[in-house]
């Protein structure tokens, strides 16, 4: 199995990655004007409250990501009821123009057949409820217009599961709005607050930010080899993208959010997994001590499972951290989140 020796960072600043994310935050909130936040007396000073508030719409951007995959679910099994409807209407029309056939062909023989009439009404329902009617039937006139009353109930149920999960999808849309107002307020709100800090506190969280890179750029990941070669190939994934920035609700190819990473690079190893990170946390087998993780393997984080990323070796995790910030390696134990157990897909 190769080293497991980490890839030489591309060159993303901090600075560029900050710029890119805050301006997108701010623009898309420029319609909904929002109070500034009132200073939270449980934390202290500005860089806990922004780092608060990112902590939140990581949060809420997992809520999103169960929201929009619950959409993409409903919109697929939408467009396929109303693929199978416009089919089944399209053998109804063939069976109506057989029995249209039919009755061309008495009238062109001297008059249509009381019971062809009848078949060609728009109720066939009602007709085969008149046994004298039946008795003048054919056994093929028979055959036909049963098909056509099958055919016809089946597109009734149809059209109205095909309406039950248009209805369903609107409002799987309505939620999808809801969750980006609010992770747009969160970021928005921390803007708000970058936006107070004197030079010097700028340059102060700029230096912490550049260091953590620096930290990245200099992890020693140890030679431990994956658990598999599928957990090996997601991996290695991951590690191309180190450098790539933390955009909410993305999931590739040039920029990500934690659950974006992991899903999209275990995709990259022909695996598919959940799209969130709590979905993420009950598929494979669960390792719940840090000291039988492999390279590889996903830990999950928070007391919420609202954050996810790579074991890469030597007590660091590779993740795409949070808002401002590029995917990156950090020691576990200086994240800041707590550590709740592993997962291992093979």
């Amino acid at each position: 199995m190769a080293s497991h020796r980490r890839p030489k960072q591309p060159k993303h600043t901090y600075a560029a990655v900050l710029t890119a994310t805050t301006a997108a935050a701010v623009a898309v909130t420029t319609q909904t004007a929002q109070a500034d936040p009132v200073p939270d007396p449980s934390k202290k000073g500005v860089k806990a409250q922004v780092d608060r508030l990112y902590e939140q719409a990581t949060q809420a951007t997992e809520k999103y990501n169960g929201a929009d995959e619950k959409q993409k679910k409903l919109q697929k099994q939408v467009t396929g009821l109303q693929d199978t409807v416009a089919r089944g209407q399209g053998e109804l029309n063939d069976l109506r123009n057989g029995l249209g056939s039919m009755a061309a062909a008495q009238y062109r023989s001297g008059g249509m057949d009381p019971s062809v009439q009848l078949m060609l009404s728009s109720d066939p329902d009602g007709y085969l409820d008149k046994a004298a009617t039946l008795d003048r039937m054919s056994g093929k006139q028979l055959g036909t217009l049963k098909k056509v009353q099958a055919k016809q109930r089946t597109l009734s149920q149809q059209r109205a599961e095909a309406t039950g999960k248009l209805d369903e999808l609107a409002n799987s849309r309505g939620e999808l709005r809801s969750k980006k107002e609010k992770i747009q307020g969160k970021l928005a709100k921390a803007q708000r607050l970058l936006n107070t800090l004197s030079a010097k506190e700028r340059a102060k969280m700029k230096a912490e930010e550049q260091r953590a890179n620096r930290d990245s750029a200099r992890a020693s990941l140890g030679n431990e080899a994956s658990a598999s070669q599928r957990a090996a190939a997601a991996f290695n994934a991951a590690k191309s993208k180190v450098g790539m920035p933390y955009v909410w609700g993305a999931d590739g190819p040039n920029s990500f959010d934690c659950s974006g990473l992991t899903s999209w690079a275990f995709k990259q190893a022909g695996v598919s997994i959940p799209r969130t990170s709590q979905a993420q946390a009950e598929v494979g087998t669960r390792i719940n001590s840090q000291g039988d993780l492999k390279p590889g393997d996903l830990i999950v984080m928070r007391d919420d499972l609202s954050h996810i990323g790579f074991y890469a070796g030597n007590g660091q995790i590779l993740h795409a951290p949070k808002p401002g910030a590029g995917v990156r390696y950090e020691s576990i134990s200086r994240s800041g989140m707590p550590f709740m157990w592993g997962v291992r897909i093979g």
